[in-house]
Parts: structure tokens; C-alpha cells; sequence
């Protein structure tokens, strides 16, 4: 099972290296790792895509829990969250197709942000599951390099319905 976390950490220098290194020395495979400063500057956000059983979740979590410099760990996962993933793609435009790609990065809600006459770099985000679409779709064109950010997430905010007790 696909397990979605978040840690507030330090904003040190050095922290993701220590925290890559525990999740990797003890043998969990980390699928997608983003890291950014938050609204405080002296935490940053670690989002970690993690496969495995409910033990195996519980048990990164106490790893993470267990460093000095991790602050808090969440399971977003197991809550109502958004997640999105930024990717930029280049790939190749054949002769006569430029209009054909156009209108897939339309499709997708994507947007062009550099062009030459052979190809064509795109930038677009949303949920895993689109990203991988968008990159099956392009692949005929050829692929010339990609990058994405890695998955990215936030619990939606709690929703009260007019009497003021919460919903749900």
C-alpha cells in the first residue's frame, strides 16, 4: 500500500541527508521525497511517498520520530489531503505535430515554457496519476529529458457546515 507522510523538521543543514540515510540504512525504499522551507524559516517540510503494510508505515514513522531534528511526523495519507506533483518535460516536435502536442498540453492543463524549432519544454502538476498519463502520451514524440519535484501534500482544511459543528 502507497503511504503518504510529512515531517516538520529542522531547516539545518544537513537533515535530509541524515534522514535519507536512517530511512535507507534500515532498508525502506523511499518512491518520492520533497523537501522545501515552510511559513517558518527554521522548519522545512519533508513529504515522503513510502510503499509497504501498516507495520512497515509505523515503523518509519518511529525511525523519523526517533531524530533529534524531526520535530513532527504525520500520516497524510490516512487523512482528506491534496497532493500534487510538478514535472517539466522536453520532447521532441517531428515536423508538422507542433499543433498535435499543443493540444495535449492543453488537455492536461499544462503549459509550454520554452520552444525551439526541434522541441518543446513543458511544465505541468496535479496528481501523480496525471503526470504519468501525460508522459505516456508524449512518449511517441519522443522524450528527451524530464524532471518532476517529487510529490508534494497538505491536509485540506476542516470543513463546518452552518450550525458550526463540523461536517462529516
Amino acid at each position: 500500500m502507497r503511504h503518504v507522510l510529512s515531517a516538520l523538521v529542522q531547516n539545518l543543514p544537513g537533515v535530509l541527508s541524515h534522514v535519507a540515510g536512517m530511512l535507507a540504512s534500515r532498508g525502506y525504499n523511499i518512491e518520492s521525497l520533497a523537501v522545501g522551507e515552510t511559513e517558518r524559516p527554521d522548519l522545512s517540510r519533508m513529504t515522503f511517498v513510502v510503499r509497504g503494510d501498516a507495520s512497515t508505515l509505523d515503523q518509519v514513522r518511529k525511525q523519523l520520530e526517533k531524530l533529534v531534528t524531526v520535530v513532527h511526523v504525520d500520516n497524510i495519507s490516512a487523512q482528506d489531503f491534496v497532493e500534487r506533483d510538478l514535472m517539466l518535460i522536453k520532447v521532441n516536435v517531428p515536423e508538422g505535430r507542433r499543433s498535435e502536442i499543443m493540444e495535449l498540453v492543453e488537455i492536461f492543463r499544462g503549459q509550454v515554457v520554452d520552444v525551439s524549432s526541434k522541441q518543446m519544454m513543458i511544465e505541468i502538476s496535479g496528481k501523480e496519476r496525471k503526470i504519468e498519463a501525460f508522459v505516456e502520451v508524449l512518449r511517441p514524440f519522443g522524450i528527451v529529458e524530464m524532471v518532476r519535484t517529487g510529490q508534494i501534500a497538505l491536509v485540506r482544511a476542516m470543513q463546518f457546515n452552518e450550525s458550526g459543528t463540523l461536517k462529516g
